[in-house]
């Protein structure tokens, strides 16, 4: 790349290849190099936090290869540290445009896996693999995982209509479930109706068939039994040969009325056979830490006849107890009116308090059986003779959630997973304030000047937006172990998952090479390192502090702190949630490039997962654009790409290849089309400046519109290799190369079919403050060297160098001076590349003033104090002068910089 040293990929691999005698490591592997094949081609992996995982289901991963380097017909091998071949499925991700694989997805199997490290390398072509078999015909879909047999319905309310194993079925009739109610919960109990939805298909496709993992995508809404159709669903099934288990990723759509459709519920149902006798049936809930909730449901200990230490220690590890003929005659003569607790319920009320019952049956009183702060979402039922588990991933994070088993006491046992409790007061998503007479644009432009809340009525709605749950499942031979429940636990939490060195990936390319590694031993990067901890540190102490967790809530951070409440500005306008704000998302996911810290993958996933779901609305009249800021993450009626930008969800598509991941993307393929009908700039713009009759022509701004727009194009372009999507990236990149002042142009009206812009009129420079930094900057350095296209690539130089520089050097290039600027600190990464590309040590020195500076950005950092006392209710650390994006565009600022400039 132009901004990194002048060394090819070819010639890195091959000193990396010379220093390492294989292929290219990095340091937590070096012990392990002696025993990797020398292979130049090869990448090595490790796990993310380094830590083989005790139990695995299968897991997938994405890794990136040197432009040219690996042809699409490859194959892959893995190989352990241990010399060890792992049997491995690979697919491409995304191609360079000469055609060689640019990423690839791979999967492995249920296999043991407690090796430090491992080597992936090309192969002339792919093998073939044996595994699982997939049937499909008109009615089902069948995957046979290799002891497992799942039968999947084309039609009709049941995800998954069985789980078999040999003539046996473990579980069956698997459902979505939502909970439905006409007011809210504060409503006079009599107004108060309540109905079942049932998940319907209406969609189904086989979107991988592979003989290590298979994936059915899943479509439909949830419907009544008087046939209305309520929150659209979409849900993937994965499946792994030789797996006890399977994975769903689940997402729903809120398509209703938030003044009439409360949600009281959303769930998974499974009904499980129970065979085992009733005090060798049992269950089990993970709690907090290593701690589980173990009891049968017809319990042998604490009674006035003791059954002796065989029987008691046989139930509580969950085995066999001898036959009741072999128990003492005081106890199996009276075993049947020792009570038989059918039902157990887990509720997980907020992000610090769970709580179990137990109850015999329904119409019976609840007991009390335990509490704790915070479960980790697994639970079974089963006995000896076979167990199901489930488990919510995220679970006391997304409160209000809980965990159902009803009627082991009978033949069938009902399982359910919920999403949203029913517990819970009712989901209410009506907007938190009447509108206070905000009826026009001027009051609205008034608000916003005193609260930075953009308000419009109408546009405050949740209608269109999503959430998305990751589940498993497993069918057990017994009832799990301790040990081994909570193995199954920490797979659910922390899915497991391989990944390359930040070196290695930097050297490739991928993601523009924006970040720089601790190879760098300034006094400049070390001071970076220090400060880029601290934030990233007090942000996950903030989250926890303020309780950032919730269904809607977790993996958003807030905007901005009041300093005279010692509060974020929960309450305040557009100072609220920070919906990616100035590019929190990419700021972590940087930072993780850089780091290779699995907390740091484990929030921004987290963001990740929050941003491009709930901030954007997937269907009706906003689709698919991003709110911006506020109160309700939906809440702002600046609906805008620069929120549903693709740009912000590339990392994690590429570094996990998630399917979900890669729909939102391609969600916002023709975003642009929306910006007919949700004009950004309608209350600040003369409509001359953004109308037009022609229904196939857009007004795009040259930053966040046109930013956004470029980087769903060339993520599609790259998983593809599409033509036509192509041509459209490069005919927008030329037009607005060719416009009078490149990106001081500002914007023009873009032709849909074509991508291209028409010429604007004016001759007269004008920049934004906003432009640059959402997004833009990462994608247009990312085209820069991809492309090569000698107009476009001028006029990104000329914004980079024009942005900062004095209003005399502007007037002289420009033609004009823009004006007073904002974000000077952010954009000292932009006069930073052209420094580097125009080898200019002028400018290279200007770009570290503008950083230190700390104009419109952050001049001092790291200025923290603990309070406590009756200044706050619970203990705080709050930093001074702190707000997120200005801490999101410090960091990218800090990492770009220096990934640039070097250590000069």
């Amino acid at each position: 790349m132009k901004n990194k040293p002048k060394i090819s990929r070819r010639s890195f691999v091959k000193a990396s290849t010379a220093l390492t005698g294989g292929a290219y490591l990095f340091s937590p592997m070096m012990a392990n190099a002696h025993f990797f094949q020398r292979n130049e081609d090869s990448v090595q992996l490790a796990w993310l936090g380094n830590t083989a995982p005790k139990h695995n289901q299968g897991f997938t991963w994405g890794t990136c290869w040197p432009k040219g380097k690996v042809k699409r017909e490859s194959g892959f091998d893995l190989v352990s540290s241990e010399r060890k071949n792992i049997p491995v499925q690979s697919w491409p991700l995304a191609y360079w445009p000469d055609g060689s694989l640019k990423w690839t997805g791979h999967a492995v199997p249920a296999t043991e896996l407690n090796h430090t490290a491992f080597q992936l390398s090309p192969t002339s072509k792919a093998k073939s693999l044996q595994g699982m078999k997939v049937e499909e015909s008109d009615t089902t879909i069948k995957i046979n995982t290799g002891d497992l047999l799942y039968t999947i319905p084309k039609s009709g309310n049941q995800i998954i209509s069985s789980i078999q194993k040999g003539e046996k079925t473990l579980a069956q009739n698997g459902r979505l479930m939502v909970l439905h109610q006409n007011v809210s919960d504060e409503d006079v109990a009599d107004q108060i109706k309540k109905t079942n939805f049932q998940g319907n298909i209406s969609k189904i496709s086989l979107e991988q068939k592979g003989a290590l993992r298979s994936v059915v995508k899943i479509e439909g809404s949830h419907r009544s039994d008087s046939g209305r159709d309520f929150i659209t669903f979409v849900v993937r099934l994965y499946f792994y040969h030789q797996a006890a288990s399977f994975k769903m990723v689940h997402t729903i759509i809120f398509d209703g009325e938030e003044e009439t459709d409360f949600i009281k519920g959303i769930g998974v149902k499974f009904d499980v056979p129970m065979q085992d006798e009733l005090h060798d049936r049992h269950i089990r809930f993970a709690g907090q830490d290593d701690g589980i909730f173990s009891e049968a449901v017809r319990g042998l200990t604490g009674l006035r006849r003791d059954p002796g230490k065989v029987i008691i220690g046989a139930q509580l590890a969950g085995e066999k107890t001898p036959p009741i003929s072999e128990f003492p005659a005081n106890v199996s003569k009276n075993i049947n009116y020792i009570p038989a607790f059918g039902d157990y319920t887990l509720f997980q009320g907020d992000a610090d308090s769970f709580s179990i019952r137990k109850r015999t049956a329904e119409g019976h009183s609840w007991l009390n059986s335990a509490h704790g702060q915070r479960a980790r979402g697994l639970a079974a039922v089963g006995g000896p003779s076979g167990s199901f588990a489930f488990g919510v991933r995220n679970f006391w994070e997304s409160f209000p959630g809980q965990l159902d088993i009803k009627n082991a006491h009978t033949d069938t046992a009902e399982v359910t997973a919920w999403l949203w409790a029913p517990n819970s007061p009712a989901m209410d998503l009506r907007f938190y304030h009447d509108g206070m007479g905000q009826d026009t644009y001027p009051k609205q432009l008034d608000a916003l000047d005193i609260t930075y809340e953009d308000y419009e009525p109408g546009f405050g709605t949740a209608k269109g937006v999503a959430r998305t749950s990751e589940l498993n499942f497993w069918t057990l031979d017994a009832t799990p172990s301790h040990s081994q429940f909570n193995d199954m636990c920490t797979y659910l939490e922390e899915p497991p998952l391989l990944t390359a060195d930040s070196e290695y990936m930097l050297q490739v390319g991928v993601f523009g090479g924006l970040w720089y590694t601790d190879k760098l031993q300034s006094d400049r990067a070390k001071e970076f390192n220090e400060q880029l901890d601290w934030y990233f540190d007090f942000y996950q102490k903030q989250v926890e502090e303020h309780k950032w967790y919730g269904f809607w809530d977790f993996g958003d951070f807030m905007h901005t702190y009041d300093t005279d409440r010692h509060m974020w500005r929960y309450d305040v306008g557009g100072f609220a949630w920070d919906n990616s704000e100035l590019s929190t998302d990419l700021w972590l996911w940087y930072y993780y490039l850089k780091t290779g810290k699995k907390e740091a993958f484990r929030v921004a996933e987290a963001m990740t997962r929050h941003t491009g779901e709930v901030d954007v609305h997937h269907s009706g009249p906003f689709a698919p654009l991003g709110s911006r800021h506020n109160v309700m993450h939906w809440g702002c009626s600046a609906k805008q790409l620069r929120i549903s930008t693709a740009a912000n969800r590339r990392f994690f598509y590429y570094l996990t290849a998630d399917e979900r991941t890669g729909d939102l993307m391609r969600e916002q393929v023709n975003a642009a089309e929306a910006l007919l009908k949700v004009v950004p700039i309608r209350k600040v713009a003369p409509k001359e400046t953004w109308g037009t009759d022609d229904p196939n022509r857009v007004y795009l701004g040259f930053g966040t519109d046109w930013g956004s727009v470029a980087a769903a194009w060339l993520t599609e372009w790259e998983r593809t290799e599409d033509k036509e999507i192509r041509e459209k990236l490069l005919n927008s990149m030329r037009s607005i190369g060719n416009q009078p002042k490149g990106f001081y142009s500002m914007g023009s009206r873009m032709n849909l079919q074509t991508g291209e812009f028409e010429k604007v009129k004016t001759n007269r420079a004008s920049a934004s403050h906003l432009s640059a930094v959402f997004g833009l900057t990462e994608i247009a350095i990312e085209l820069y060297e991809l492309v090569d296209m000698k107009s476009f690539n001028k006029a990104w130089l000329q914004y980079c160098e024009m942005y900062n520089a004095s209003p005399e050097e502007q007037e002289k290039v420009l033609g004009n001076r823009l004006g007073k600027l904002n974000l000077q600190q952010g954009h000292a990464r932009l006069t930073a590349f052209v420094a580097k590309e125009k080898s200019d040590p002028r400018l290279a020195k200007r770009a570290w003033e503008e950083f230190y500076a700390g104009e419109g950005g952050i001049r001092r950092h790291g200025v923290a104090k603990e309070i406590s006392g009756p200044e706050v209710l619970t203990p705080r650390t709050e930093a001074l002068g702190v707000s997120t994006n200005a801490t999101a565009q410090w960091g990218l600022a800090a990492m770009h910089c220096l990934a640039i400039l070097g250590e000069k």
